[in-house]
């Protein structure tokens, strides 16, 4: 039971699919998908004490569930599959650099923030006022979604259903009744949602941002508007979303951000994330590798030096810089150029791309033509689903990795004991409203509505496990996130860090767990659906689904 209780968490609904044997309708277990019936006994004379029984031998049976919950953790750092894949079919391994081989400290995105607002200041002729906002790392969270028209940023899950409670005016949250009746409904149409790389372009309002360092620009634009509103100021949205992009932008192109970087190294890069071991490993298992990011040279030669050693090229086959990625993956025509040891480019067209040098712009098409690396044998990390991994999985075969520095502190907290009883508690309580829904007189009703406010108050409180405003990177109250959708799209495996990696073999294979289809549990697991209650559940260790 201990391993099978973890699904209560991890897989979601899934049910027997059939009366559960012996069992009335409404006494079944709370994920035993059979339609609703009502019964054809006379129902109790009592309902409210009938309904009350069931609602305490229901809390019984889920407080009993938790201690073999709890003796089945997951790991934070293992690595996840939505794919198989075997580590012996890799012969290549490409990497990122930035929250890929190099994680930067807290500080880098107050850094950021701050640049950035001054360049608003200074530049765009903001009020010198919004300088009293600071940056928070406790309000947004990676993959929420910005209307641009309308200045709100929410979260949105894998059906394109805004969760309400989640849509934020600057700092201040929506009403749910404001939000329904701005969107007729919760539902985004695909045609307002951002395009294939999250972007907001060609009549797209919404606005992904997927990249870890978009954070501060989304803490900006919300401080920004909340200056706006709160001193009645009319302003544009669109125009306040493009100088914000474009500030944040200028922090990176105009080196502010490298600078401050290589003046105080110590302060920005974490060094704990064990690179060096994960690259000394697959070279001494004789495995090629090779970088491709969008950070200057310098900037990447004395972030190497720091976590890996001086003699870090020579671990590398290959090393490309300012790739200019999603481009690098789709523009054919920017040819490779030589960078020498000064940093300066050199004009000799390039035959052969050799280890030790470093090389600047170039294209996919012609990395394949001079290197040959095609297919599934090669496998690239990145922590952007979009400009990292989506070309190269649907375009050109390559396996890919997600990294997701978030995935580590949410395994923690799905850990704790007071998550899983929450859980728990809300998945039978949700069951337990499913099939008791059948009884229509106004005491039972009465009765349903406390449950339905006790589960809508869990909701909240499972939110602020994770982010008080927006809540889990990969869930919205039952459903994945857009986040996720596109996660499980794209990346063969995804995990934490890369020193996730040293817990494997190299020939070790991964294999996704078999989650159920809503469909699919009927036909083999009747024999989980034996009780009141019994919650059926599919072996699972450490997959998050």
């Amino acid at each position: 039971m201990a391993v099978a209780a973890r699904s209560v968490l991890a897989a979601g609904r899934a049910g027997c699919g059939r009366r559960c044997r012996g069992l009335p309708a409404a006494a079944a277990g709370p994920y035993c998908t059979v339609a609703p019936q009502r019964e054809r006994r006379q129902p109790p004379a009592d309902m409210r004490s009938y309904l009350w029984s069931r609602y305490k031998e229901a809390k019984r049976v889920t407080k009993e569930l938790v201690p073999s919950i709890m003796s089945n953790m997951l790991n934070p750092d293992a690595i996840f599959s939505n794919n198989e894949m075997s580590l012996s079919d890799i012969e290549i391994y490409g990497f990122d650099y930035d929250y890929t081989l190099v994680f930067y400290s807290k500080h880098l995105h107050t850094l950021i923030f701050n640049a950035a607002r001054d360049l608003l200041i200074n530049e765009h002729r903001y009020p010198a006022e919004i300088r009293k906002y600071d940056y928070d790392p406790n309000f947004a969270i990676r993959g929420l979604h910005y209307d641009v028209h309308r200045a709100l940023l929410m979260k949105i899950d894998a059906f394109h259903y805004i969760q309400l409670g989640t849509v934020y005016r600057g700092l201040s949250v929506v009403p749910d009744e404001e939000v329904i009746a701005m969107y007729d409904g919760s539902h985004v149409p695909l045609e307002q949602m951002s395009d294939f790389y999250g972007k907001s372009s060609q009549g797209n309002t919404m606005k992904q941002f997927m990249d870890i360092f978009s954070l501060p620009e989304m803490t900006l634009l919300s401080c920004v508007n909340e200056y706006f509103l709160k001193n009645n100021i009319d302003y544009e949205p669109v125009h306040l979303y493009k100088d914000v992009k474009d500030s944040i932008r200028d922090v990176h192109i105009k080196g502010i951000m490298y600078r401050a970087i290589e003046a105080d190294i110590e302060k920005y890069i974490c060094y704990a994330e064990q690179t060096r071991a994960v690259l000394a490993k697959l070279a001494d298992h004789g495995k090629k590798m090779f970088l491709i990011t969008n950070s200057p040279s310098s900037f990447v030669d004395k972030g190497m030096r720091f976590i890996v050693g001086k003699d870090w090229r020579d671990l590398f086959d290959v090393v490309i810089v300012q790739a200019d990625k999603p481009n690098f993956f789709n523009d054919k025509r920017r040819p490779f150029r030589k960078v020498n040891e000064r940093g300066v480019l050199l004009w000799d067209k390039i035959h052969k791309l050799q280890k030790g040098q470093i090389y600047k712009q170039g294209n996919l098409y012609e990395f394949l033509k001079l290197t040959g690396w095609r297919g599934s044998k090669v496998l690239y990390f990145g922590d952007h689903i979009y400009s990292d991994l989506a070309d190269l999985t649907l375009k050109h075969g390559w396996r890919t990795g997600a990294i997701i520095p978030e995935l580590r502190s949410e395994i923690k907290i799905m850990n704790t004991e007071k998550y899983i009883q929450t859980m728990t508690w809300m998945q039978t309580l949700t069951g337990l409203l499913e099939h008791m829904q059948v009884h229509r007189d106004p005491d039972s009703q009465m009765i349903l509505e406390e449950w339905k406010k006790e589960r809508k108050e869990m909701r909240e409180m499972n939110r602020n496990f994770f982010n008080a405003q927006f809540g889990s990177l990969f869930r919205t109250d039952e459903n994945p996130t857009y986040f996720l959708r596109r996660l499980s799209r794209f990346a063969d495996i995804y995990m934490a860090s890369l020193s996730c990696l040293l817990n494997y073999e190299p020939d070790y294979t991964f294999y996704p767990r078999r989650t159920p289809l809503q469909h699919e549990l009927p036909g083999w697991s009747d024999q989980l659906c034996t009780g009141t209650f019994r919650i059926p559940f599919l072996q699972e260790t450490v997959q998050v689904k």
